[in-house]
C-alpha cells in the first residue's frame, strides 16, 4: 500500500468534518500520558520519524483525493467523505498540510499526566484536520513506551552494577533481540530504536538504519559474533564440543556468544567450557559468553554461575561481590521481561553474584509486551474557535477522572527550584518561562530537527525527579 494521508485515519474521522459546531475554525489537541497507570514517567521518542515519514512535504495530490473519495463511498456506501477539503489543501497549500504541531524534545523524560504535545489548524477551513491526524500522531506510543520502559530496565541495571560492580557496563547489559518477534519491520525498526535511546547493545538492524535515516546518527547500535542453534545441532550431539571449539578458533579474539544448552546446559558448563575447553578459553584474547536458553530464568542464570564459578574461580572483587575472570561471561536471553529482569538482579545480589557477570537479552519482552495503555497515552481536544469566539474543551466523564482531560492553550515549563515539569495554560507563562513545547512543524514543514547525538543529550542531561 502506498502512503495516502487522506486514508491513513481512522474511519470515524472520516465524518467528523460535519459534526463541529457551525462556524468552527480552530481545533488545538493535545497528548498526554495519563495518570493512573503504572508508571510514573515517560520518555517522549519517535514523532520526528512520524513527521518525517508521513506528514512533511506535500501529502495531497488529486490522485490521492480521488483514491479517497472512491475508497470512501465504497466504504461508508454515502457521501460523507470531506472531498472539499481536502481540494482546498491541494489548491491553497499546493498540498501541504495546514497545522502546526509543538512537543518536548526527544527524549525529554516528563511525568504522567503533562503534555507531550500538540496540534491545530493554521487555516480556518481545516478545522477538521487537527484530529484527521490524531490516529498518525498517537502511534508515537510505541517508541515512547518502549524509551520509558527500558528507561526503568537501565535504572534497575545502573543500580545494581553501582552496588556490586562497574556502571560503566550498563549500556551493553540489554540486549534486543525482538527483530523476529515484531509485528512488522516498521515496529520492529521504531521499537529498536527507541531501545538505543538508554542501551548500545542490539540485533535489531532495523532500528540502527531507522537511526541513520531519520536522526543523523553514526551507527547506534552494536552486537557481537554469536552461535544459534542450528550452528551447534548441525554437529550432531557428540560434536557438540567440537562446535564449541570450532567457533572459538573461528573468532579467536574479541567477544562471541555460544548459545550452549541445545542438549544439557549444566554438562555444557561443567564438562566442556569448564573442563574440555577451559584452557582454551583462558588462552583466548577476549570474552566467552556462555548463553544458556531455557529453564527458570532466576535458578539457570545461578546454577550457571555456579558452575562456571567452580570450574574458573569467582573471586570477590572490591565491592565484595562475586566476579567470573574476563575471559568468562553469561548471557541469559530467554525469557527477559520487565517483570523477570529484576527478580533476578535481586536474586544475583543476594547470592553474593556481581551483575557484571551476566548480560541480559530480551525480545518479545524488550519489544512486543506493552500497549497503548501501558503509558495510556491519549490525544483529546482542549481548545476551540467557534464564530470567533474562544473555548476550553474538556472532558470529565464521573466514571473514571483518570479520563479528565485539560482544557485551553497548553504549555510545558520546569519548575526553576524543584526541576519538576508541570503544565500550565499558555496565557499563563511568565516572560521568565520557557515553554518546553517547541515548534516542530507547520504548514508542511519540519521546524526542528534533532540529530541522534542531540536525543542522546537530551536523555543524559534531564535529571528531574
Amino acid at each position: 500500500m502506498r502512503d495516502n494521508i487522506l486514508l491513513q485515519t481512522d474511519s470515524y474521522k472520516q465524518t467528523h468534518w460535519r459534526m463541529y459546531p457551525p462556524g468552527t475554525t480552530e481545533i488545538e489537541s493535545y497528548m498526554e500520558a495519563r495518570q493512573g497507570g503504572e508508571y510514573r514517567h515517560v520518555v517522549f521518542f519517535g514523532l520526528q520519524y512520524l513527521l518525517k515519514r508521513y506528514l512533511a512535504g506535500v501529502r495531497v495530490t488529486a490522485e490521492q483525493i480521488q483514491q479517497g473519495d472512491e475508497f470512501c463511498q465504497a466504504h461508508f456506501g454515502q457521501d460523507v467523505w470531506p472531498r472539499a477539503g481536502w481540494q482546498h489543501i491541494l489548491d491553497h497549500h499546493d498540498g501541504r498540510l495546514p497545522v502546526e504541531i509543538r512537543a518536548v524534545r526527544e527524549g525529554l523524560r516528563v511525568p504522567t499526566g503533562q503534555v507531550l504535545l500538540t496540534i491545530r489548524n493554521t487555516d480556518p477551513a481545516c478545522y477538521w484536520l487537527t484530529n484527521h491526524l490524531e490516529t498518525m500522531l498517537v502511534q508515537v506510543w510505541y517508541p515512547t513506551t518502549i524509551a520509558s520502559l527500558d528507561r526503568i530496565q537501565h535504572d534497575i541495571l545502573h543500580k545494581a552494577a553501582e552496588q556490586s560492580g562497574d556502571p560503566a557496563g550498563v549500556p551493553f547489559q540489554l540486549h534486543d533481540f525482538g527483530y523476529r518477534g515484531s509485528t512488522s519491520e516498521e515496529s520492529a525498526a521504531l521499537g529498536a530504536a527507541a531501545h538505543l535511546l538508554h542501551f548500545r547493545g542490539t540485533d535489531t538492524l532495523a532500528g540502527c538504519r531507522l537511526l541513520q535515516e531519520y536522526y543523523g546518527a553514526g551507527m547506534p547500535g552494536f552486537s557481537v559474533p554469536a552461535a544459534e542453534h542450528s550452528t551447534i545441532t548441525a554437529w550432531g550431539p557428540e560434536g557438540e564440543a567440537d562446535a564449541f571449539a570450532h567457533i572459538l578458533e573461528a573468532y579467536p579474539s574479541g567477544i562471541v556468544s555460544v548459545v550452549s544448552d541445545s542438549w544439557d546446559i549444566r554438562r555444557a558448563c561443567r564438562e566442556l567450557w569448564g573442563a574440555a575447553l577451559r584452557d582454551q578459553v583462558l588462552e583466548r584474547s577476549g570474552t566467552v559468553v556462555v548463553r544458556p536458553d531455557s529453564g527458570d530464568p532466576v535458578l539457570t542464570v545461578l546454577e550457571c554461575l555456579n558452575l562456571l564459578g567452580e570450574a574458573f574461580g569467582a573471586p570477590r572483587n572490591a565491592k565484595g561481590y562475586r566476579l567470573l575472570p574476563d575471559h568468562i561471561r553469561l548471557i541469559q536471553g530467554d525469557g527477559i521481561t520487565r517483570e523477570s529482569l529484576p527478580l533476578i538482579v535481586r536474586a544475583l545480589l543476594e547470592a553474593g553474584w556481581s551483575t557484571d557477570n551476566v548480560v541480559f537479552g530480551s525480545g518479545g519482552g524488550l519489544l512486543q509486551e506493552c500497549t497503548r495503555d501501558t503509558l495510556r497515552i491519549a490525544m483529546k481536544c482542549c481548545h476551540a474557535v467557534v464564530n470567533g469566539e474562544e473555548r476550553d474543551v474538556y472532558k470529565q466523564p464521573v466514571t473514571d477522572p483518570h479520563k479528565h482531560s485539560r482544557g485551553g492553550r497548553l504549555a510545558l515549563v520546569q519548575d526553576a527550584s524543584t526541576g519538576t515539569l508541570h503544565t500550565v495554560r499558555a496565557e499563563q507563562l511568565r516572560d521568565s518561562d520557557h515553554n518546553l513545547l517547541e515548534p516542530v512543524f507547520r504548514d508542511g514543514e519540519i521546524l526542528r530537527d534533532m540529530t541522534w547525538d542531540e536525543v542522546l543529550a537530551q536523555v543524559a542531561e534531564f535529571r528531574g525527579p
